[in-house]
């Protein structure tokens, strides 16, 4: 195992928390902005909205945007 995969290994299950609280703060942003807010929806939107900004950074990763970052 490398270095970098050592040091993200261990910080797996802080960066995977973070993303967690960022979906969890966005819920709850959209119930405090809209009354009467289906939250099923809002979940599903989110996802894909964090899902395409995955998606997009994946292909700036395959592209080699990030050899020298």
């Amino acid at each position: 195992m490398s270095i970098v995969q050592k040091e993200l290994t261990s910080r797996k299950s802080e960066i995977q928390k973070e993303l967690e609280l960022l979906f969890k703060a966005n819920m709850k942003i959209t119930d405090w902005d809209v009354a009467e807010a289906d939250d099923q929806e809002a979940a599903e939107i989110l996802v894909n909205i964090l899902q395409e900004k995955l998606d997009s950074i994946r292909k700036d990763v395959d592209s080699g945007k990030y050899i020298n970052y």
